[in-house]
């Protein structure tokens, strides 16, 4: 039985809508519908529905569009909810609570309440079709609306989820990039920065790496820095520390696990693992010594030198203070083998193949950096020298010392001429007559100003003693 609709009445001018009142009479009809079968009870909300929408009662349309919704869930007949969910949302002029309304009724059904994403697992194949068809619906429905992008990008993350558990890695990628989570504003930074750290995780699964560098630059490295911050900040370096990997950069590898290392090393001071901070400062150490030498590794070298935490890893300190004296050094080194066995030796390799691989390549790398070590030491101490003799320190050929000497020196990283014919080095940049003119001119100003200090002192200690 219907109740007779009051009317709010419409502001003149047509300022407001006219609002008429059926709250009475959904309470009732929702109450009728439950015992209906379901086709009878849906199209008794239906009729209900269009007259609370045309008569902007907007509470009673967003109760009307739930029952709906719940009548479905009961019966457990997906294919009905789905149709019923696109049916409402679609309808003519539908305001947009009820449309909130109607995502945010399904969003328990589908995925966990506590974090949002997480799909409610399942053990029938039926059932997980079932949920990720409602799940796409639901993303189809908040697509575009300010009002739902939070729940977009979390419903997205959910289709990735499913997608990626039934082993489609590519498809669950190529999903999580449709979202981008950096211009939402009604998201938390921690909620953005974890979005955007599962994209980094699949675009390397998926072994898009380009693509996954890029992402990686959407994420600020000072909110990275905030407390509370520290875990995500492990990760992401993780994460990016895979694509310089993979890349072979060994210098932004020993960045990614100094950055690492400053964080497990702070938590560790709260009562945290060692483990964590000990590993991540020997891969720091070992990829500064991989580093092609600049003014930046050294100083980076520097002050890691000065770490007091390095003298707890007995390996990695004398190594390091190794590279930074200018003396010649012995390979292999002393603890080669504990170096060179560290795990992210062969992390970044996509097959054991390729792990092997790129264990080889930095293991060749590492006999290179210290005879290029070597060779800067040995253009410190002579000006020329027998390439013999040369290749005699180095503990090399005479043509491996010309290749090292050859590749440092187009470079840029050193200078050196050869003359094969007199088996001889020379490191001492010829000069022409204008500089040792200059520097010549130089040096006599310099002892000129030398003099006239001292004239100066011994006139004015003159003076006071005669006085």
């Amino acid at each position: 039985a219907s109740t007779e609709a009051t009317s709010s009445g419409a502001a003149s001018g047509g300022q407001l809508e006219e609002r008429i009142d059926l709250s009475t009479e959904t309470a009732q009809k929702i109450a009728q519908s439950k015992s209906l079968p379901l086709a009878d009870a849906l199209a008794l909300l239906s009729a209900l529905e269009k007259r609370c929408r045309v008569g902007n009662d907007t509470p009673s349309l967003v109760k009307v569009c739930e029952a709906s919704l719940e009548l479905c869930h009961e019966a457990n007949d997906y294919e009905a909810l789905v149709t019923t969910l696109k049916t409402l949302s679609t309808r003519r002029s539908q305001k947009s609570k009820a449309i909130a309304a109607l995502v945010t009724k399904c969003l328990p059904w589908v995925v966990d309440e506590e974090d949002g994403f997480t799909p409610i697992p399942t053990d029938a194949k039926d059932a997980a079709t079932n949920q990720e068809t409602l799940v796409t619906e639901l993303r189809n429905i908040t697509d575009g609306k300010m009002y739902l992008e939070a729940e977009r990008a979390r419903l997205t993350r959910s289709l990735a989820i499913l997608k990626e558990s039934a082993g489609d890695i590519a498809t669950a990628a190529n999903v999580l990039q449709d979202v981008h989570v950096e211009t939402y504003g009604s998201i938390s930074k921690r909620e953005k920065i974890e979005f955007i750290l599962e994209q980094m995780r699949l675009t390397l699964l998926k072994r898009d790496y380009v693509r996954a560098y890029i992402v990686s630059n959407k994420v600020k490295r000072s909110m990275l820095d905030e407390e509370g911050m520290s875990e995500l900040k492990i990760k992401f370096y993780v994460l990016l520390s895979q694509y310089h990997s993979h890349e072979r950069d060994a210098l932004e590898l020993a960045k990614c696990f100094h950055a690492i290392y400053a964080t497990a090393s702070a938590s560790a001071g709260t009562g945290g693992d060692d483990t964590k901070w000990k590993e991540s400062l020997t891969n720091t150490v070992v990829f500064l010594c991989l580093s092609e030498y600049s003014n930046e590794v050294k100083d980076m070298m520097e002050r890691i030198n000065l770490d007091p935490q390095l003298e707890k890893i007995v390996g990695c300190k004398e190594t390091i203070t190794s590279f930074l004296k200018k003396e010649i050094i012995h390979y292999p080194l002393p603890h080669q083998a504990m170096l060179e066995s560290i795990p992210a030796f062969v992390n970044g390799g996509e097959t054991d193949d390729a792990s092997l691989a790129l264990k080889g390549h930095w293991h060749t790398t590492f006999h290179t950096r210290i005879i290029q070590h070597n060779l800067r030491v040995a253009s410190m101490y002579y000006r020329q020298i027998h390439t013999s003799r040369l290749a005699t320190l180095l503990s090399l050929t005479t043509p491996e010392t010309e290749q090292h000497l050859s590749n440092m020196v187009s470079s840029g990283a050193l200078y050196a001429k050869i003359d094969r014919p007199k088996d001889i080095v020379r490191f001492a940049k010829k000069r022409c007559e204008e500089e040792v003119l200059s520097d010549w001119a130089a040096d006599i100003k310099e002892l000129l100003g030398l003099v006239d200090e001292t004239t100066y002192l011994i006139q004015k200690e003159n003076m006071v003693q005669s006085h």
